[in-house]
């Protein structure tokens, strides 16, 4: 079973290695990963086990705080920012008017009292974390905050009463009230940008609406708590609405938009019979909707599940900067604890040597070294989810820049999986025969036919005494004569000869081929059809995009090998594997993994299933089965093969942020630690430098926000 909680109090990678470290020690945890972006975390443990309260204490002994993940972290407050500044601003001025060649100071006692209210009160948080921090045998952002200002707040205090300012002596309480002012201000920064990270999934829960018009067992309708809903209960949805839940059309016939759950711009007509989905948006008519799915069983909740899956989660290089922020804190201590040292060795005075650790204990704040990462991850997932790439397991995140090919299944993906009636011959009937003999049929070629049908604008003849002949077709009386409609080999067995020259033709095309015949006697063959499982539209651009990246584009495929011939000339792929049992299109793609290559695979249906597990990357497609999906990594909302190149292009734009945030993770630390050891940078300067950092990764990250896939023609 899977627990999440949202941990309140965190501010650097320190806290969530210690988080997770108390969280494992609770009987029963199986494994734990702590985001610090999110404040959450998610806690894999025994199934059957209610550990909510057990894990909230264990949180709490690590010196932090948790809730149910559905309480929003509150912002900190904005009163303590304001005073910090009211104070810092008279205690900083000096230092500016002497830039400017103006010698003025407040005295002494002026600066204590306004330095000691900030110092006690206002870092209050601060203290009471660091000391659960070292109480914990920890040390966190906190302990170098509280270290830092509290050394320069007490050098200061020990300066004035020695009676050294009285010699033209310096006092640094401005420099622990600005750090401490800084840090306030980037946490509450922090915290807004953080929270702009969610709109993904606050868009998502916001499509569904909190209340339904609820259709009663005598026929009224009423207004109805959502929430309450419970399958197979009738809704009404009154044009404009948003659709209270997943169902199924019983009555009305609209067009709904399904933009911002599938990414279709292309408004759906929806008649009886027809699925819908909670969320969407009816058009111009009033639909009655039986409900067949409600809350996070619904399409709209799977999808929201999965998105908070994978922006909690931890990519595979989260590892390594785990096991550096471990040491990080402890190595600046030592750092700072060296610089006192090394400048008193040098002859500097005490006061200078204090001033400088200072400076190095301010500015290696690890808050941006702990976000490089899960705010990358959460801004790309997020922004993926918006345009219908649904990322279930990040770790494909850092595969996607090797991908040498992509494997397409055929049917379902590059095609729509649905036969279309495109030729027939013999008598002007056959077409609605044939529709009426399959009227009852759940075949695919009965929607083809039935299609076809109505787009004539003929009338379907009743059928009766149907029969399924399986593996060779279907018969049945229409218009009192008795008709066969199947294969080659049942026209065979009926003693009908069919029309070799229509049929190597359409085979050739790769179409698939029924024939129509009365039984008899005497048996005669009435006429054929042809039928063509239509391509996506943008199938050919995606093949070529791939080209463009230097990606092979191929084809898997269980079809004729005419069948796949056909399609492939048409999407420009030039390497194709036909008539392919599951288990050999995944023996196929492990055999180019064998030669070097890097693999992803996209496919919709139970037989891909096996290929997708196979693959480095694994794609599935909208209106797939289960199989499918479950086995893949990555879930397209809807069945555009652009979106699979789309998915390399966002996870290496994701990758790439993550990359460049920790560069200025480290960056920040690498340069500014050196300089403030070398009494390069002040304690002020330091402050605003820590404070900028944090922001500056988490702004970075949020430019991931800006992403579209691209487009090509179609």
């Amino acid at each position: 079973d899977e627990t999440a909680l949202a941990v309140h109090g965190m501010t650097c990678a320190a806290c969530v290695a210690r988080v997770e470290a108390g969280i494992a020690r609770v009987p029963g945890v199986i494994s734990v990963a702590v985001n610090l972006a999110t404040r959450q975390a998610a806690i894999r443990h025994a199934a059957g086990l209610d550990l909510t309260q057990a894990l909230m204490t264990a949180i709490d002994h690590a010196g932090y705080s948790a809730q149910p993940v559905d309480r929003v972290e509150p912002l900190p407050p904005l009163w303590p920012i304001v005073a910090a500044f009211v104070a810092a601003v008279p205690l900083a001025a000096p230092m500016v008017l002497e830039l400017l060649g103006i010698a003025w100071a407040l005295p002494a006692w002026v600066q204590f009292a306004l330095a000691t209210p900030v110092q006690f009160i206002l870092a209050a948080p601060f203290y009471r974390a660091a000391w659960a921090a070292l109480r914990h045998g920890t040390a966190t952002m906190d302990v170098l905050v509280v270290v830092g200002t509290s050394a320069a707040y007490g050098l200061s205090l020990y300066l004035w009463l020695a009676g050294h300012v009285d010699h033209g002596g310096h006092l640094y309480f401005e420099s622990a009230v600005v750090v401490i002012a800084l840090v306030l201000l980037g946490r509450r920064l922090e915290g807004r940008a953080r929270r702009r990270m969610g709109d993904a999934v606050a868009a998502l829960r916001a499509l569904a609406p909190s209340e339904v018009l609820l259709r009663t067992p005598d026929g009224a309708s009423r207004e109805f708590d959502a929430a309450t809903l419970e399958p197979g209960m009738v809704i009404l949805v009154r044009p404009g609405e948003r659709i209270g839940a997943d169902g199924v059309v019983i009555e009305g016939e609209s067009t709904v938009d399904e933009a911002l759950i599938t990414g279709e711009a292309r408004p759906v007509v929806k008649a009886p019979g027809a699925t819908v989905i909670g969320g969407a948006i009816n058009g111009e008519a009033l639909l009655a909707v039986r409900v067949s799915a409600v809350g996070a069983d619904s399409a709209l909740g799977r999808i929201t599940r999965e998105v908070e899956r994978a922006q909690g989660s931890k990519a595979p290089i989260q590892a390594q900067v785990d096991r550096v922020s471990a040491v990080f804190v402890p190595a600046v201590l030592a750092i700072a604890a060296a610089t006192v040292i090394g400048w008193l060795v040098s002859g500097a005075g005490a006061e200078e040597a204090i001033i400088h650790a200072v400076a190095v204990l301010v500015i290696a704040c690890p808050c941006a070294l702990g976000l490089a990462t899960p705010t990358a991850l959460m801004a790309g997932i997020g922004v993926g989810a918006r345009h219908g790439i649904l990322i279930r397991d990040i770790a494909v995140l850092e595969r996607a820049p090797a991908i040498t090919v992509m494997a397409f299944d055929k049917t379902g993906t590059l095609t729509e999986g649905r036969p279309a009636v495109v030729a027939w011959s013999g008598d002007p009937s056959t077409p609605l025969l044939a529709a009426a003999v399959e009227a009852a049929s759940h075949h695919p070629f009965a929607r083809a036919l039935a299609d076809h049908a109505a787009a004539s604008g003929q009338p379907v003849p009743a059928a009766s005494q149907v029969t399924a002949l399986p593996g060779r077709g279907i018969e049945a009386v229409v218009d009192g004569q008795r008709l066969l409609l199947g294969s080659a080999r049942l026209m065979v067995e009926a003693g009908v000869a069919v029309e070799t020259t229509a049929a190597a033709d359409w085979q050739q095309r790769g179409w698939s081929v029924a024939w129509l015949a009365a039984a008899g006697p005497p048996a005669r063959l009435i006429g054929g059809l042809a039928f063509e499982d239509r391509l996506r539209a943008s199938a050919p651009a995606a093949v070529q995009a791939l080209t463009t990246r230097g990606i092979t584009a191929v084809m898997l495929t269980g079809d004729t090998r005419a069948a796949a011939n056909s399609v492939a000339a048409t999407v420009g792929i030039t390497t194709i594997a036909a008539g392919l049992l599951p288990a050999e299109k995944a023996a196929w793609i492990a055999e180019q993994q064998a030669a070097g290559q890097k693999v992803a695979m996209v496919g919709d249906g139970i037989n891909d299933a096996p290929a997708l597990a196979t693959a480095d990357i694994s794609i599935a497609v909208a209106g797939g089965t289960d199989a499918a999906l479950n086995a893949a990594a990555v879930a397209l909302a809807r069945p555009d093969p652009l979106l699979a190149v789309a998915v390399l292009d966002l996870a290496r734009r994701i990758t790439a942020k993550i990359h460049q945030n920790l560069g200025w993770a480290f960056g920040y630390n690498l340069i500014g630690i050196p300089l403030a050891a070398f009494g390069q940078l002040s304690p002020m300067v330091a402050g605003a430098a820590m404070a900028f950092s944090s922001v500056s990764v988490v702004v970075s990250a949020l430019m991931l926000n800006r992403w579209r896939p691209a487009t090509y023609p179609r």
